[in-house]
């Protein structure tokens, strides 16, 4: 009889080599199986009639392979070509499906099979309809027992996992969950049920994978999504109130050294910059770490009020850390922290990869560094305040390896990258957060233009006359190199053409695949201002500051989110000259352009985030890459915001009332393995 714990290894379609692909995607046991969620469902009782033009939205057809070949595009790029017939007795016209560099299709797709595709229709120039790379399956003989699986109903769509396809997935979920017993699945403790229930735990995981109605499937993805919530608020507030105990040093407010360095700015701190501090010395001068995140739009002076802590901490006679994500950012960093602390008798020192620095044996006062810093703990000491740059980028696995140490330091991390403040409250939950609402005096604000792609001329003579007026300029592409998969713009193609277009001015080219050595001297080349014109991909994206950059042109714009690009605007108008950011969209994106409009009217970096979430979605908010946690599989941002302020509100409840989750045995060995695989090899 299965079991929850049952290993997968056990089940009789998971040999050896398929159950350690399955390992590798983090599902050992049937459990993990069964939170193997589908990441869409098609409604297969009645397929559509096949599409007469291009549809707005991806369809499902089923069909009957025709004609089938393979043709090459070029030396390089090979295609699978399908001709997909409709059902007998459909008098539509048959589509094309177009599969490029997928060489093992023409082994698999055969005239005469039954075939479902999923996907969006684009007319061709000599007529008829073609999908590419579309979604598809070869519908064959159901389950043995007769059952239904793949069609006459709401069909789910697994991600496939390694020689697993979709297919195969839903039939091995589809007949698992019919050999396991219902009382083989967890139950919720009625005292952690967070709103309204009305499926039992077993009845939402059956839903969830094979629905009755697209009602009951909404009930089923609500109350999972809603648990799932739960559950990574849980993991949030354990690690706060963990936190909590600690004990760190005291660092006060007030020393001479602060007073010069404040009396040293050539500028006023705005109102937001002094509350914002008020509130990070009262932690520091608690006794108990510090853990706040510190958000503020591009130029709002973030960097500003960490080195007014920093100098606090060395002013108390102890040292301060800042990470950031890219060496080039650690080296502005570096410049702009002894260009103010020289004065002040304050040393600075840089460790990267590439630049360990010279202590000369000392305790430092300073340190800037990149990731390097999470493994030099010989050269750094133990500073008591560490600042964490561009949170975002790092995961919380890597924030809590700079901080695990003894004694705790306190702990300031900054994100530029606007997020709602509703969201950043609940999305970090083990942080304060702190917001600078306002912008510094004197800010010139940068003038946005949404134009097409055929205005790119008109835009190359405005660069070269900036260039020529003593200005310089940031053009940003998608991708680094050209691909036969896709008519994107790449930087690498277009350094060369801008080179010719901007002769004599000089024009670099700057990307991630660069070590870091070449990074360091184009970025030298370019502030000094004998680079006049960067070619370069989002790299640029967080923290280059250089004043004489009057303009930024974007391509493919379209193809970037709304807070992304308001990043990239963030690299002009830094200096006291007007600055421009143009947006040229790519040949095909017709209404997509539409949608960055708000940037030519908007400035305000938290309410383009609020418009960016509500028309992509969050990204890897939640996922593992920016924050570490585990990931969520069915909640939606911002739909269930409601739902994340729900879970969070409970479990910080929960954990004030029961610190040490006595009550809730489950629950506490779920936290523990999350807690284990987060902060794996941490203190």
């Amino acid at each position: 009889m299965l079991t929850w714990l049952t290993p997968l290894a056990a089940l009789p379609r998971v040999t050896a080599a398929k159950a350690r692909a399955l390992a590798e995607a983090g599902m050992e046991t049937v459990g993990d199986l069964l939170r193997h969620y589908p990441r869409r469902h098609e409604d297969r009782r009645k397929f559509p009639a096949f599409p007469a033009g291009e549809t707005p939205e991806p369809v499902c057809l089923r069909g009957i392979v025709g004609e089938t070949k393979t043709a090459y595009f070029g030396r390089r790029c090979q295609f699978t070509l399908v001709l997909l017939e409709p059902p007998a007795g459909v008098g539509s016209a048959a589509v094309k499906c177009r599969w490029f560099n997928l060489r093992y299709l023409s082994r698999i797709l055969r005239p005469g099979q039954d075939l479902v595709i999923h996907g969006r229709p684009r007319a061709l120039k000599k007529g008829g309809l073609v999908f590419d790379h579309p979604e598809f399956e070869v519908l064959e003989t159901e389950s043995p027992d007769g059952a239904l699986i793949h069609v006459d109903r709401i069909t789910p769509v697994h991600p496939g996992v390694g020689p697993w396809s979709p297919r195969a997935m839903r039939r091995l979920i589809h007949e698992t969950l019919a050999a396991l017993d219902d009382r083989e699945i967890p139950q919720i403790d009625p005292a952690l049920q967070v709103g309204d229930i009305r499926l039992s735990p077993a009845g939402a995981l059956r839903t969830i994978h094979f629905p009755g109605s697209w009602e009951e499937l909404a009930q089923a993805r609500t109350q999972l999504a809603r648990e799932e919530l739960f559950d990574m608020q849980c993991v949030l507030a354990r690690r706060r109130h963990d936190l909590g105990g600690a004990t760190a040093p005291l660092i006060p407010r007030q020393s001479a050294l602060l007073s010069a360095f404040l009396k040293s700015l050539p500028f006023s701190l705005t109102a937001a910059q002094k509350r914002v501090l008020g509130a990070i010395f009262q932690d520091l001068g608690s006794g108990r770490p510090m853990n706040r995140l510190l958000h503020g739009d591009v130029g709002s002076g973030k960097t500003v009020v960490a080195a007014t802590a920093m100098l606090g901490a060395f002013a108390a006679g102890k040292s301060a850390a800042l990470m950031a994500p890219t060496q080039v950012l650690a080296r502005q960093h570096y410049e702009n922290f002894k260009r103010f602390s020289g004065p002040l008798g304050v040393p600075v020192t840089l460790r990267t990869a590439a630049h360990r620095g010279d202590t000369n044996g000392t305790q430092p006062g300073i340190v800037i560094g990149t990731h390097a810093l999470l493994f030099a703990s010989e050269d750094i000491g133990n500073p008591a305040l560490v600042v964490i740059d561009e949170q975002h980028k790092f995961g919380v696995r890597q924030r809590a390896a700079l901080s695990a140490r003894d004694p705790r330091p306190h702990v300031l991390v900054m994100s530029a990258t606007p997020i709602p403040r509703t969201l950043a409250l609940t999305l970090y939950g083990d942080l304060d957060v702190s917001v600078l609402d306002d912008m510094p005096p004197g800010r010139v604000p940068v003038r946005t233009l949404v134009r097409a792609h055929e205005k790119l001329p008109e835009a190359a003579d405005f660069v070269r006359s900036q260039l020529e007026a003593g200005r310089q300029a940031y053009l940003v592409y998608p991708l680094i190199d050209e691909s036969a998969r896709t008519a994107l713009k790449a930087a690498s193609a277009e350094h060369q053409r801008w080179s010719r277009l901007l002769a004599p001015h000089r024009c670099a080219l700057l990307h991630g695949k660069l070590d870091a050595e070449e990074k360091e001297q184009i970025m030298r080349s370019f502030r000094s201002g004998e680079t006049r014109a960067l070619v370069s991909t989002t790299v640029i994206e967080v923290g280059i500051d250089v004043p004489d950059a009057t303009v930024l042109l974007v391509e493919n714009a379209e193809r970037f989110g709304l807070a992304q690009l308001h990043q990239l605007r963030g690299r002009v108008g830094r200096g006291s000259e007007k600055s421009w950011c143009v947006l040229l969209g790519g040949k095909d994106a017709g209404e997509k352009l539409e949608r960055l409009n708000i940037l030519e009217h908007a400035s305000d970096g938290f309410a383009i985030a609020e418009a960016d979430l509500a028309l992509r979605g969050p990204g890897d908010l939640l996922g593992t890459a920016q924050t570490g946690l585990p990931p969520v599989r069915l909640a939606q941002l911002p739909r269930d915001l409601a739902l994340l302020e729900e879970a969070r509100e409970s479990a910080r409840r929960l954990l004030e009332a029961d610190p040490g989750l006595v009550s809730y045995p489950a629950l506490r060995a779920r936290m523990a393995a999350w807690e284990k695989r987060i902060f794996a090899g941490v203190a």
